[in-house]
Formats: structure tokens, C-alpha cells, sequence
């Protein structure tokens, strides 16, 4: 049995991520880390993980950029393996995922649904044909009226993937408001909507002459997020010093 500490358990994502454990073979949340410190699903919530004192295998962290460098700190002087959920991180704290890798396991992903790590490795496929032959590369990602990072971790993780098989030809343009030019080929355009409820959708457009081939993937619920943070913990658990991706826990799967 795979031991997790939920770190952000109170939080929409942390919820989520705890009713789905409950049903999941191998897997157990024994403690959760949030301020806000009810008791909703059984186990222990503490304000800290230095309050904690509850032994786990794995952290699961669905929380916010601010707290992501104590958690690192934390991980890493425990060697306790981090699954890292949150997005928005800053340059710094990036700098520090890696660091924090080299003394525990740290699976960091943009976006932890199946359906879009698999895309990602299609779209480096779909890359060397179409962008090869001058295609356009668009980006278009809409999300919920409360997310506040843009544009989303994962449009910029399908973006990363393109431009990584083209050999980082490509440039991203963010606001084409702010540039009154006709379009770089060598540029990959991401735009951003906030709306509503959307729990999230991305769609990869490659535009040729007289043809247009498009990707897309649509997340109907958090619960593929959540899905994919357990099958990481899963994976993670055990695992060597080092930085993974979901990219791995795939290919343990195949």
C-alpha cells in the first residue's frame, strides 16, 4: 500500500484527489497538509508537515505557488518523493525542482491527465510532418474565470513538445494585440481564455495551405487530474533521486 500525504487537501484539486483514493487499489492517503485543518475524509489534517508526524511514502501536492518552496525544502531535507501538481512556478522555483531532485524523487508535470501526456508525444510526431512542410503552429487554451496563471502550464508544456522535435526553431507569441506584424513562420502563437467554468481545454492547430489539422483535448472534469496525480504517487513511490515527468509513469504502463 502506497502511503500519501495530500498536501493542499482542503483545496478543490486536494478533494477531488482524496474521494478518488478512497476507491483505488494500492493507494492510501494517511495525512493531508492545508490551513484550513478539518477533518473531511478521515485522516488527519495538519497546518504543517512539520506538525505532521505521520509516515508516508509519497506527498501529493495540489496546493498553491506559495507554498512550493517550503515543500521543497521540506522533501528534500526528508528525502520524502514529491509528486507536484501546482502550476505557475517562477524561474527560481523551477531552478529548485531540479535541485530538490537531486536529493529525492520529484515527478513535476504541467498537466497530470493521461489524454494530454500521450498528446504531447503525439504532437512531436505530427510536428516533423506538418511543421516541417511550414505549417503554422497555433496554441489555444480556455479555462475556468478563476485560474490565474496565463497562458495554462499545459499549453506551454504542448508547445515546449513541438518546438523540442523541431530542433527549439520556434519562438511563442503571447498577444498579437501588442505586435502589429504579419506572423513570424518561425513563431508559435498562444492565446488564453478564462471563462465560466471550464475545467480546461487545449487545442493544437496546424495551418497549411488549403488544409488545417487540429488537435485537441477537452478535461469534462478535475477528475482525470486526479486520476493521473495517483497513478504518479503510484509510480514515484520508492523511485530514485531524480526529476520524472508523466512521460515515465506512462511508459511503466506500456
Amino acid at each position: 500500500m502506497i502511503r500519501i500525504i495530500m498536501h493542499g487537501c482542503n483545496g478543490a484539486m486536494g478533494q477531488v484527489i482524496s474521494r478518488l483514493a478512497a476507491d483505488m487499489e494500492q493507494v492510501e492517503i494517511v495525512a493531508g497538509i492545508d490551513p484550513d485543518d478539518r477533518v473531511v475524509f478521515g485522516y488527519p489534517v495538519f497546518q504543517s508537515l512539520e506538525t505532521c508526524g505521520v509516515e508516508a511514502d509519497v506527498v501529493v501536492d495540489f496546493a498553491s505557488a506559495k507554498a512550493v518552496d517550503h515543500l521543497l525544502e521540506y522533501c528534500g531535507e526528508k528525502g520524502l518523493p514529491l509528486v507536484l501538481c501546482t502550476t505557475g512556478l517562477s524561474e527560481q522555483q523551477a531552478a529548485q525542482v531540479k535541485k530538490t531532485a537531486e536529493k529525492t524523487a520529484v515527478l513535476r508535470s504541467a498537466n497530470m491527465s493521461l489524454g494530454i501526456n500521450t498528446l504531447l508525444k503525439l504532437l512531436q510526431d505530427a510536428a516533423k510532418v506538418l511543421a516541417g512542410a511550414g505549417f503554422d503552429v497555433e496554441i489555444v487554451e480556455k479555462h475556468h474565470n478563476r485560474k490565474v496563471d496565463a497562458p495554462s502550464g499545459t499549453a506551454l508544456a504542448l508547445a515546449d513538445s513541438i518546438n523540442e522535435a523541431m530542433g527549439h526553431a520556434y519562438h511563442y507569441q503571447y498577444d498579437r494585440s501588442l505586435n502589429q506584424a504579419r506572423r513570424d513562420p518561425h513563431e508559435i502563437g498562444i492565446q488564453a481564455v478564462r471563462g465560466g467554468t471550464i475545467v480546461g481545454e487545449h487545442e493544437v492547430i496546424f495551418a497549411g495551405q488549403d488544409e488545417v489539422v487540429t488537435f485537441s483535448h477537452t478535461a469534462y472534469s478535475k477528475a482525470v487530474f486526479a486520476k493521473g496525480a495517483l497513478e504518479a504517487a503510484r509510480f514515484l513511490a520508492g523511485k530514485k533521486p531524480g526529476l520524472y515527468t508523466m512521460a515515465d509513469v506512462i511508459a511503466s504502463a506500456t
